[in-house]
């Protein structure tokens, strides 16, 4: 354990001042802005950051609520009581709880010593970890029920990986990165989160709550794996025939499980990545509109100003 990084978080923040001289109740406005206790990433994280870690407050419980963001509990010292779904989970130091945005849980208030750090993810930046996860794993499976299941059901994974040194190595570094930013921090957390889904995988027989994946979700994760590789030139047709389905009936399924036809999901990648280009290069708007498989422009500025309230030359003005 980094002994500078604990000296550091077992600082009493302003937020946990207060309740502690006043004996307060959590106060809801710092986390939602709705009249259910849904908390809200935009309460914690910048529109340009998909990933950030928060010190969970101390001294006082937390009523039951959901998050519109995926979010990791992780023990960095001490416990964490709480009851998910219904299910009382008390996570020991180096144990971590993986919930959906659908999933309710209450927390019971933590002592001084009980050290918990908050993910909160954006869904959006789970695009790219699909590329790294095979098909058929509970990791790939929870994204999937988390990311495009409209049906909403609450899901958790809870690992027990307090003795896994490459996960606790990994979680380090990201809180690390966040917490002391650098200029590559952003690119450095990115991969990191992808190590580290690779090894929760790698560590599935450490998981309580398992499910089977089906061919319904093994479908789901190949095309959206095929989209990340192949966006430029991305067909439903070729994808059907690598998977031996119909194409009326993979556009369907495709459909039902994330809510969005294959022909939005293709935009939305190329989207992401001609905002990419921009951002991290000097290409000009003509080559990043043909290297994310666009052949008019006129339509690339439409659906981009669509998206992003500007268009592609406005953006990269406003961001150099």
């Amino acid at each position: 354990m980094n002994q500078d990084l604990l000296n550091e978080l077992m600082q009493i923040t302003d937020e946990e001042k207060i309740i502690l001289e006043q004996q307060t109740k959590v106060s809801k406005d710092l986390y939602t802005s709705n009249t259910n206790f849904i908390i809200e990433s935009e309460k914690f994280l910048s529109k340009d950051k998909m990933i950030m870690v928060r010190k969970h407050t101390r001294f006082v419980d937390f009523p039951l609520h959901k998050h519109d963001y995926i979010e990791v509990n992780y023990v960095y010292n001490g416990e964490l009581n709480q009851t998910v779904g219904g299910r009382q989970i008390t996570l020991k130091k180096g144990e971590l709880l993986l919930l959906n945005q659908h999933i309710e849980h209450e927390i019971k208030a933590c002592a001084e010593e009980d050290i918990v750090i908050n993910f909160i993810i954006r869904p959006a930046f789970f695009d790219f970890i699909f590329s790294f996860l095979s098909s058929e794993n509970i990791v790939s499976d929870f994204l999937i029920n988390s990311l495009y299941n409209n049906t909403q059901n609450g899901q958790f994974l809870y690992y027990k990986v307090a003795d896994v040194p490459a996960i606790q190595d990994l979680i380090g570094k990201i809180i690390e990165e966040i917490m002391h930013s650098s200029t590559f921090s952003e690119s450095s957390i990115k991969l990191y989160m992808g190590l580290f889904m690779i090894e929760l995988i790698k560590n599935s027989d450490k998981v309580e709550r398992k499910e089977e994946a089906s061919i319904h979700h093994y479908l789901i994760v190949e095309s959206l794996k095929y989209i990340e590789d192949h966006f430029k030139d991305a067909s439903l047709y070729e994808l059907s025939d690598q998977l031996k389905q119909s194409h009326y009936g993979l556009s369907k399924t495709i459909k039902k499980g994330t809510t969005r036809t294959f022909k939005e999901l293709l935009q939305e990648r190329r989207l992401v990545k001609a905002k990419e280009l921009l951002d991290g290069t000097d290409l000009s708007i003509g080559a990043i509109v043909e290297q994310v498989g666009y052949d008019n422009i006129s339509y690339f500025y439409r659906i981009f100003k669509g998206k992003y309230g500007r268009t592609p030359k406005e953006y990269r003005k406003q961001t150099t």
